[in-house]
């Protein structure tokens, strides 16, 4: 039952968090008007993994002790070179995803991957981000980047990353 209801929730927080897919009136240049009436003619560029994908520089993954929802030195030392990408990147919303290895259910690490997400989006707030600009979600155990057993694949896996969407 409270399997039911925690999946539930995760597919009606997904279902939310989608913006509207309505496409925006062009203009003759081909290009769509933003809310203040000036053209963007740049797209998003950025790698659809994230900071998982290692191809945008200056932005990176951190990862988690077993268990653990604590930032850990390391982790607040590179979330301290994040948030100076995300200071130069004004235009740039952040998602924050929460991920865990595969032990534990799966209401365990949706659990988990949450609190991970939100320690990193509280750490960014304290370092004078806007929160409106991050976002977070909780993956839980079920996007790995290592498919492994070992302990190497499980460290790999507990992590947070961050993936940048248009404003």
């Amino acid at each position: 039952m409270i399997r039911n209801l925690v999946l539930a929730a995760l597919v009606g927080s997904l279902i939310g968090a989608c913006t509207s897919t309505e496409k925006k009136e062009e203009d003759s240049s081909g290009t769509a008007p933003t809310s203040e009436g000036a053209i963007s003619s740049s797209e998003m560029s950025f790698d659809p993994s994230g900071s998982d994908s290692g191809n945008i520089a200056g932005l990176t993954t951190i990862h988690f002790d077993y268990d653990k929802a604590n930032l850990t030195s390391e982790a607040r030392r590179i979330l301290g070179e994040n948030a100076e990408w995300i200071r130069g990147h004004g235009a740039v919303s952040l998602q924050i995803e929460g991920h865990c290895d595969e032990r534990g259910s799966i209401e365990y690490n949706l659990s988990l991957g949450q609190r991970r997400a939100k320690a990193v989006k509280d750490y960014l707030v304290g370092l004078g981000l806007d929160g409106s600009r991050l976002s977070i979600i909780s993956y839980g155990k079920e996007k790995p980047l290592n498919n492994g057993d070992t302990e190497e694949a499980y460290a790999a896996n507990r992590r947070a990353n961050f993936v940048p969407l248009p404003q």
